[in-house]
């Protein structure tokens, strides 16, 4: 039995997964916001999870950010009260136990490489579109986390090949401009709606209107979809994925997949492009799933 644990922003989920990689129990509870609340709620899940589906043999976690392979403090998380903590420290006290910590998006490319929509690719590309923008990579089933932890961290690299209109780009959170997390994310899309239309409606309430033929939003979903493309050709370009698998709420927008490779192909450097992309197989268990199989990776 594995427990997998996924810190979101509004929920926290904790499940175990028998050897078979079935769910054995699962409990969400709203995220309370703050750090040591959170950490005691953690630590209760775990406890509620173990007296439902019995003693695991290890413990994983999903957090936005990451910790530092150098200090082990959490850094990058837009759950900004994790930055400059202990947390994996801080939770293996808590629990009495080893604990092992990996960004959210590293668990969704981990669990959809075991044996969700990617299975059996050799190479796996998973990027979360949600109100952030994450990215995991898996090669031949091995996480890759890079010497200091970043690796595939797409949301915060620039947008390629911006047009003049989209230079310098708007500011990121990070501190710099033009992040893709401020394009292709959720909250990136509804950015641009609204800046073109004064209209401050959510992701869903855009892609439903463009689908009735209202042009201002088909712009939207227009741009969004060409933003999006160039961001996975230049992954293309850089590690060459046989498959992208996407998460969060973005991935449920079924013309992302058919409109997305033609973007693609034109702008990789290769006389052909026939990779896969595809919606994660575990919706938004991926997280949970994935964090549950890091002591496997």
């Amino acid at each position: 039995m594995r427990i997998g644990i996924d810190f979101g922003g509004t929920k926290i989920e904790a499940a175990a997964l028998d050897a078979s990689g079935a769910f054995a129990a699962r409990i969400r509870e709203p995220n309370p916001g703050t750090y040591d609340a959170s950490l005691n709620l953690v630590a209760d899940l775990v406890a509620r999870v173990e007296a439902e589906a019995g003693p695991a043999r290890s413990v994983g976690l999903a957090i936005p950010g990451s910790p530092s392979p150098r200090t082990g403090l959490i850094r990058n998380a837009n759950s900004v009260y994790l930055n400059g903590r202990r947390f994996g420290e801080d939770l293996e006290r808590a629990l009495g136990r080893p604990v092992r910590l990996a960004n959210d998006a590293n668990c969704l490319a981990l669990s959809e490489a075991a044996d969700g929509a990617g299975a059996g690719a050799a190479g796996l590309f998973g990027v979360i579109l949600g109100t952030g923008c994450g990215g995991g990579l898996v090669l031949d089933g091995r996480l890759v986390e890079g010497a200091h932890g970043v690796a595939a961290e797409i949301g915060h690299v620039s947008l390629p090949w911006p047009s003049v209109e989209e230079a310098p780009g708007p500011a990121c959170w990070c501190g710099l401009h033009g992040c893709l997390e401020t394009w292709i994310s959720g909250t990136g899309f509804q950015r641009d709606h609204k800046e073109t239309t004064s209209r401050d409606w959510k992701a869903q309430a855009v892609v439903e209107a463009a689908r009735l033929g209202d042009a201002d939003a088909a712009g939207a979903l227009d741009r969004y979809i060409d933003r999006l493309g160039r961001a996975l050709a230049m992954v293309v370009n850089l590690v060459d994925p046989e498959v992208f698998v996407l998460g969060g709420g973005m991935s449920n927008v079924a013309e992302l997949y058919d409109r997305l490779p033609e973007v693609v192909a034109r702008h990789v450097f290769s006389d052909h492009w026939e990779g896969r992309i595809v919606p994660a197989k575990w919706g938004d268990s991926s997280g949970v799933r994935g964090a549950a199989r890091l002591w496997d990776a």
